[in-house]
């Protein structure tokens, strides 16, 4: 059984379509991700998927009930930490705790064996008001109140935005153990770099789905010959880049110059330097690099919007 089923989904506010033709399906045990920029329509999928919102058109299952019919015994069988924090403020971490248990009818101690990684950080500011918590911990006790009557799947928007990298690493060390535990995870992220600790991802951009496969296997699809630059002249470049004619796609990495070539790589690389040289741009490390997926994201929007 698939634990998430999802056909040809539509939702739209007013005149703004906020999702249009989603359909894809997450397997039980899996770690899936949804990977976009802000707006891109992940939280409008959560919010349908958790039966806070009713879609427009389309089918969905979750855990196998329908979404309209059977919206109570879904909210009892998943977790779900919304993207901005939603627990109460004013209590203790050890008392936010103790209300979800109580809520779902669990109790800490049946399921302190799956929360323990993160309890064991948590339990030293047990007496601390949530509210002044730093914002890796108020996410990492917001995953224990989601975890605490242990789900059958978990909904995870964006929960490491505006979080330290630290923090970050640690709480996806903590969703690949959860993996163990039978829960099946379906996350978003708008950081490109987390989504290759999924099983699979979903890039999605402007309401639409753009591809859905591993993180290995899109990476490998990557088109182009990638190159990257280093320039202190970055923004002078991309402004004068278009007098470049050459098959390629170039976009700003930091201080550097991402630039993907699509044809007989060597003889596009001279045609390239030959026009730095006359346009009188000074740079170095010009080399060729292994996509991320980001570049692969970029190119993906690239290839999409001159379909």
């Amino acid at each position: 059984m698939q634990a998430i089923e999802i056909k040809q989904l539509n939702k739209s506010y007013r005149a703004i379509k906020a999702i249009e033709n989603i359909s894809f399906s997450v397997a039980e045990g899996e770690l899936f991700g949804l990977v976009g920029p802000d707006g891109a329509g992940k939280s409008t999928i959560f919010n349908i998927l958790a039966t806070l919102l009713k879609p427009d058109a389309g089918e969905v299952s979750v855990l196998g009930l329908d979404l309209i019919k059977d919206y109570l015994k879904i909210r009892r069988k998943i977790g779900y930490l919304p993207g901005i924090f939603s627990l109460y403020p004013d209590l203790t971490v050890e008392e936010n705790l103790r209300f979800f248990a109580v809520m779902y009818k669990s109790s800490i101690k049946e399921n302190m064996k799956l929360i323990r990684p993160l309890w064991d950080q948590l339990s030293a500011f047990k007496k601390r008001p949530a509210g002044k918590l730093s914002g890796g911990m108020k996410q990492k006790l917001a995953l224990c109140c989601a975890l605490i009557h242990k789900p059958e799947l978990l909904f995870l928007d964006e929960p490491t935005t505006g979080v330290d990298p630290v923090s970050r690493k640690e709480f996806w060390d903590i969703l690949n153990s959860i993996q163990t535990q039978n829960i099946t995870v379906l996350v978003s992220t708008p950081y490109m770099d987390e989504a290759s600790r999924c099983n699979r991802i979903a890039l999605i951009q402007n309401g639409g789905i753009i591809k859905i496969e591993t993180p290995q296997q899109i990476v490998l699809d990557f088109e182009g010959e990638l190159f990257s630059m280093e320039t202190s002249e970055i923004f002078h470049l991309l402004a004068i880049m278009e007098k470049c004619r050459l098959n390629c796609n170039y976009y700003p990495y930091g201080n550097h110059l991402h630039i993907a070539f699509y044809g007989n790589k060597a003889e596009l690389l001279t045609e390239f330097i030959q026009f730095l040289d006359e346009q009188h741009i000074i740079y170095k490390n010009l080399e060729a690099i292994n996509p991320s997926i980001e570049d692969c994201f970029i190119e993906l929007i690239n290839k999409k919007a001159h379909a």
